[in-house]
């Protein structure tokens, strides 16, 4: 590339720059280089911006955050593109804040060997918004019996093996499953839900679901396989996270084995923190997710473990689904809801309402997350590359499926107030959403 038409540097001025992961928050700018990494920040950060080789963006004042880190996606590709690809997956989650996300292992076919992993790598090259990683199933066809080759997986770019909305339920296929990972410094991420106790419920177990006549999934099921796995840990050492945490017990589970210094880590969705089980009244299958919503005790028993930091990281859980599955009588109908471009005003809802710092809520969308996977985002520092994230703290407004750029629409917080929305959205220093432009498009 000549001088004469190499990208420009840019600095991003008058922002509020939030690094949880430095403790940083303060006035400043970002400077960025021609190569997309960050050459400054700071309140020191004072640059002539009539220099031609200088492009200012103002920043009005608004929260400038790394990029958010999304650890739990249903990407739908390959095999259900219909419902959505890596394209509009991309266009959600920059929409959404997010610049890089991690994509469950449950596609058609499974993403259980090497050919299927670099498949994902390179559709995600291709489209290009946002950084794409992607986990290896942790058995192969999601089955829970045999393992995968995890030593080619890792090598090849597995971020961690799970089997995704699936529990591993076999005691001795997990231990081996822990000790194998270990080797390789990957987590085993598991979905925490006794299956026998599980198999027949649709909804949480409780009086709302006594009243619609719905089977029932006992909150312990969730802490059962939890306890069990935690002894599994202690006999390999293997890292563990928890996904999709949603009950005081389980949550209790998870402090005590912190403080007994095991190498656990978990995290919940918005859906957890946001709703109860009041919300599948009239039996709204939008509201149906897996684990279930729980009631209104353990709802803010997960405010109270991300308040403290038991619960790691916030991730969307995304699970794009078709009309057709999700218009169906409550107990036939598909679990899972959308969720990128709900995953911060959501999250700030809980900052609004006094219940977490911002500090702590960009920490589990950030950096908290980035640390659990191994990646090299959600940090605003020197020589990192620039991605990050421009937020609108105290904007009013509702939130509007139908503006969604997700291909499914299935979310159950359609006209929700919210407050706080993603203003721009900058991948290795290139605006990859700018909602001024999105707006006017």
């Amino acid at each position: 590339m000549t001088a004469a038409n190499a990208a420009p540097r840019r600095v991003f001025r008058n922002a509020r720059l939030i690094d949880p992961a430095s403790g940083l928050d303060d006035k400043g700018a970002v400077l960025v280089n021609p190569d997309g990494t960050i050459a400054d920040l700071g309140g020191h950060v004072v640059v002539d911006s009539i220099q031609e080789d200088i492009q200012t963006i103002d920043c009005g004042g608004h929260a400038l955050v790394p990029g958010l880190v999304d650890m739990r996606v249903y990407s739908r590709e390959p095999g259900d593109e219909y419902m959505e690809t890596l394209k509009t997956l991309s266009r959600a989650a920059v929409a959404g804040g997010v610049t890089t996300l991690a994509c469950l292992p449950n596609t058609d076919p499974v993403i259980d060997d090497v050919s299927l992993l670099q498949f994902i790598q390179r559709r995600a090259a291709t489209v290009g918004l946002v950084n794409i990683h992607a986990y290896a199933a942790a058995t192969k066809a999601l089955a829970g019996k045999e393992l995968t080759e995890y030593g080619l997986l890792a090598e090849n770019g597995a971020v961690g093996f799970t089997d995704g909305g699936r529990v591993i339920a076999d005691a001795l296929v997990l231990r081996r499953a822990l000790a194998y990972a270990s080797i390789f410094g990957r987590p085993i991420v598991q979905h925490p839900e006794e299956p026998s106790l599980a198999r027949d419920g649709v909804m949480n177990e409780g009086e709302t679901a006594t009243r619609l006549g719905l089977a029932g999934i006992p909150a312990k099921a969730e802490v059962m396989i939890i306890e069990r796995d935690l002894h599994l840990v202690e006999l390999t050492g293997g890292r563990y996270h928890v996904a999709n945490l949603s009950t005081a017990e389980g949550i209790d589970a998870i402090r005590r084995a912190k403080a007994r210094g095991l190498p656990v880590t978990c995290d919940t969705a918005p859906h957890y923190f946001a709703l109860n089980d009041s919300a599948v009244t009239d039996y709204r299958t939008f509201a149906k997710v897996s684990p279930p919503l729980r009631g209104e005790a353990d709802r803010l028993a997960v405010i109270a473990g991300l308040a403290d930091g038991t619960i790691d990281a916030i991730a969307s859980d995304h699970a794009p689904r078709a009309q057709d599955s999700k218009r169906l009588p409550f107990a036939q109908a598909e679990a899972g809801v959308i969720g990128l471009e709900t995953l911060l005003p959501l999250t700030l809802e809980l900052v609004h309402a006094g219940h977490l710092t911002l500090d702590r809520a960009v920490a589990a969308l950030t950096w908290c997350p980035a640390d659990i996977l191994a990646l090299p985002a959600g940090r605003l520092a020197v020589g990192a590359v620039a991605d990050f994230t421009l937020i609108n703290l105290t904007i009013a407004g509702r939130v509007d499926v139908s503006r969604f750029r997700s291909k499914s629409k299935n979310s159950p917080f359609q006209g929700r107030p919210v407050e706080g929305r993603v203003t721009r959205t900058v991948r290795a220093g290139e605006t990859v959403f700018d909602v001024d432009a999105a707006e006017a498009g």
